[in-house]
């Protein structure tokens, strides 16, 4: 692949067409500052009445249309090459412009919670308010939980004080935590840090996996009570918080954001609790081809079919991926298709300087961006087909959504991506005749399930104990978060892994625990993915799949999905996954 070329070097075919957003700088500069000024028009619907109400928010939906579009071209642009002073200062306006943007609605959601409920019912059923009717009854909702302006004051006083855990742990993880190199089997060392670390486990060198999970974990181990100190902090403010709005829980507290029910999150653990001798079955599946006495925790990253060292240029990735997405219908493959080619919706190549990794970004008004550092190989073209899934989520909810409505949650944020991967993952099996591409086809989607399934609804499991702990007045101390979490993973991955010492604080690296009871939601987007890959191809779902891809979140999440088939406030989607996995796993078994 040679010599990393310049932005300039790439050709213009390889890279996104941005101009759809602003034609140049100067028309992003002449619509900055329009709605720059526009935004001080707000202030005059302040206080807010019945009257007003349609007028306020169709200015705040259309200052956020542009303000979005104005954001992210800044940031797009940037991305292409970080070190382009230009659109560094570019995007440093428009953080400015953002904040801004919000502190001009602050008053808005406090204005509606003030209103006449009875009058504010009335006026939902006029035309110009019925569009927000679903927004508006959101807002109410909470209003049981929200306190008088005196409290509120005082809680907004507090923000910072509340997000001191998440801030310290991160101060500490990332820029005070320093790990010793890890030395492979010929005593040659390797480089340690948060960004190897998994590459490392991954290696074929058994005695460097060893010595990499030894030296990460030896380093928090050196900061033990610390970190158990700033992860008390942290769920004590959860439930404290929780208590002073009002609610049962603190995990009720967590769900109310998306009204997500609460028997989602504890289903979620009982079912795959149900399922875990299937995870055991994996784990001697893996303990056999490895070849090894003992199976360690070190043992769980490498892949067990060795990797296939295929080339695979863009083209024929892009192939295969519309190959794979042909059971959604015509309309979709057409979309993507011209997507993927005309509409220059994909920012193809790594160049100096553009952002590392992959992701789809854009805004309301004009098609979404898919930036790729696209490198030849099947996890390439894997990442191709979960960022265009996403994609395809933003485009079908904004050519039918309103602006109020034109995002997704977070709940339901990567099922379309994970779909599209899962429709890859089939096309691939049911095309492929060599064994061992098969088998590491196999291998592949197995980790996908441990990793987001079974991993992180054990998250979820330690998430939900340390916070009944608190709640019933249990200290949270190194040794009992120890206690709990080697019990999980004894629990969870069975009597064939002998389960290292250090296994017991791996807790103390988590940075997702200080964002409370938000890990469920990689299980249960991945089970509903799963699920409604399985709907697609078997039950023709493809046009309740697409209808949830327009809703964007003009209902709740939980509502949309049960719409296109997966009603997540049953077990059954985690137990059609589940179902998904262990053919995953019988197939395996017979190939080898």
């Amino acid at each position: 692949m040679g010599e990393i070329k310049s932005r300039s070097e790439i050709r213009d075919e390889y890279k996104w067409s941005i101009c759809d957003l602003f034609a140049s700088d100067e028309k992003w500069e002449e619509s900055y500052r329009t709605y720059s000024e526009k935004l001080n028009e707000l202030s005059s619907f302040d206080p807010l009445s019945v009257e007003n109400l349609a007028d306020c928010l169709k200015l705040r939906d259309e200052l956020a249309k542009n303000i979005e579009q104005i954001y992210v071209y800044a940031n797009l642009r940037s991305n292409e090459d970080s070190t382009n002073t230009k659109y560094q200062a570019y995007t440093d306006r428009t953080d400015a412009l953002a904040a801004k943007f919000d502190g001009a609605c602050a008053f808005i959601e406090p204005g509606i919670l003030a209103l006449d409920e009875k009058a504010l019912k009335e006026a939902l059923k006029s035309d110009r308010l019925k569009i927000y009717e679903h927004h508006i009854n959101d807002i109410l909702r909470s209003r049981e939980h929200i306190l008088d302006s005196a409290a509120e004051k005082m809680m907004a006083d507090f923000y910072e004080v509340c997000a001191a855990p998440d801030a310290i742990f991160g101060m500490l993880n990332e820029a005070d935590l320093t790990f010793e190199p890890a030395k492979d089997s010929e005593g040659k060392e390797h480089e340690l840090t948060h960004g190897t670390f998994i590459g490392l486990l991954q290696s074929d060198d058994r005695e460097l996996r060893k010595n990499a999970f030894k030296s990460l974990y030896s380093s928090y181990y050196r900061l033990k009570n610390t970190i158990a100190a700033v992860y008390s902090a942290s769920v004590k403010k959860d439930v404290i918080t929780a208590r002073l709005r009002r609610y049962p829980t603190a995990l009720d507290a967590a769900l109310s954001a998306y009204n997500i029910p609460k028997n989602v999150y504890t289903e979620l653990i009982e079912t795959v609790r149900k399922h875990l001798p299937l995870m055991h079955r994996y784990v001697s599946l893996r303990k056999k081809l490895l070849g090894v006495d003992k199976l360690y925790m070190y043992d769980l990253y490498t892949p067990i079919v060795k990797n296939i060292k295929d080339h695979i240029e863009y083209d024929e990735a892009k192939e295969q991926v519309l190959q794979a997405v042909k059971p959604m219908g015509e309309e979709y493959v057409k979309t993507l298709e011209s997507a993927l080619n005309a509409e220059k919706w994909v920012d193809i190549y790594e160049n100096k300087g553009k952002r590392s990794g992959a992701y789809s970004w854009g805004a309301y008004g004009c098609h979404p961006f898919v930036s790729l550092n696209f490198n030849y190989n099947l996890d390439s073209m894997f990442t191709l087909a979960h960022e265009m899934g996403h994609a395809m989520h933003s485009n079908y909810t904004w050519a039918e959504q309103p602006v109020v409505y034109g995002d997704y949650t977070i709940f339901v944020a990567e099922v379309a991506s994970t779909v599209n991967e899962a429709l890859l993952m089939e096309h691939l099996l049911a095309t492929t005749e060599d064994c061992e591409r098969k088998k590491y086809l196999l291998n592949h989607f197995m980790e996908q399930f441990r990793g987001t399934l079974f991993r992180q609804t054990m998250f979820a499991e330690f998430e939900l104990k340390t916070h009944e702990m608190v709640e019933q007045g249990i200290p949270l101390t190194f040794d009992t978060l120890c206690e709990v979490y080697m019990q999980l993973n004894r629990d969870y991955y069975g009597d064939d892994i002998e389960l290292n010492e250090e296994i017991a604080w791996e807790w103390a690296r988590i940075p997702h625990f200080y964002n409370d009871f938000y890990v469920y939601q990689y299980a249960t987007g991945y089970s509903a993915a799963i699920a409604l890959s399985q709907r697609i191809l078997k039950e023709n779902g493809a046009e309740d799949y697409i209808g949830f891809l327009k809703g964007g979140c003009s209902k709740y999440s939980i509502d949309l999905l049960k719409g296109a088939g997966v009603d997540m406030s049953t077990p059954r989607p985690v137990e059609n996954a589940m179902k998904v996995f262990e053919g995953i796993l019988c197939e395996m078994e017979k190939l080898v």
